[in-house]
């Protein structure tokens, strides 16, 4: 039995959730909220500080998103791989996972931060901050991407089961700019893919979460 705890709005709960369906691994989400202070005394049980996701495999724990996937591989070989066995292609998919995570989410979630302590006067420069970070980070997506296929190459990966989710909410903090036609046409290659449109729409009812408001789109 594989228990997923996490909250259907959270891009970390998306990143292995995502992999979980391109695997086709059998799972039953947990959710974390006030209403399941059962599902909140399990998660802290297994991981004292609380955060999430976290994937429960036969009673047991796996913690954080990335080592979640990477688990998924390596106990799972039958499904297929988000990560390559090439060790330099392997490493490559790694690399842009840390993009994703560090420089990307990071980001998008230091703005979304301001608006969660003062939603009407945010911390103008830190906002500032953060926008200058994420348009450098789209600039240089946008030279390394392909056209076509995905964030590292025309296999779907780790890499991209993070992308989804971070692009998703950054284009909500600091829209990319039309002119990133590669970062653009890949957000929407992202968005239109079964297992990420599954996480939208499963998060679409906590939209009023998001403290900016939510665009009227995707």
């Amino acid at each position: 039995m594989r228990e997923l705890y996490g909250h259907p709005f959270s891009s970390y709960t998306w990143k292995a959730q995502i992999a979980l369906l391109e695997k086709e691994i059998p799972f039953t989400p947990r959710m974390i909220d006030g209403q399941h202070p059962d599902h909140i005394a399990t998660l802290r049980e297994h991981w004292p500080l609380g955060k999430f996701p976290i994937l429960l495999d036969r009673g047991r724990p796996v913690i954080e998103s990335s080592i979640i996937i990477e688990y998924l591989d390596q106990e799972y070989p039958a499904s297929r791989r988000l990560l390559p066995d090439n060790p330099q292609a392997a490493l490559a998919v790694r690399f842009m996972d840390r993009i994703f995570d560090n420089h990307v989410m990071t980001p998008v979630q230091a703005v979304v931060n301001e608006y969660l302590i003062n939603r009407e006067t945010p911390d103008a420069a830190r906002v500032k901050r953060a926008h200058g970070l994420l348009e450098t980070i789209y600039a240089w997506l946008d030279e390394r991407l392909d056209k076509d296929g995905w964030a590292c190459g025309e296999e779907f990966t780790l890499a991209d089961c993070v992308a989804a989710p971070s692009l998703f909410y950054a284009d909500w903090v600091r829209p990319i700019n039309p002119s990133l036609v590669r970062l653009r046409g890949y957000r929407t290659r992202l968005l239109a893919r079964p297992s990420v449109a599954r996480c939208i729409e499963e998060a679409r009812p906590y939209r009023p979460l998001f403290p900016l408001g939510a665009p009227d789109r995707d």
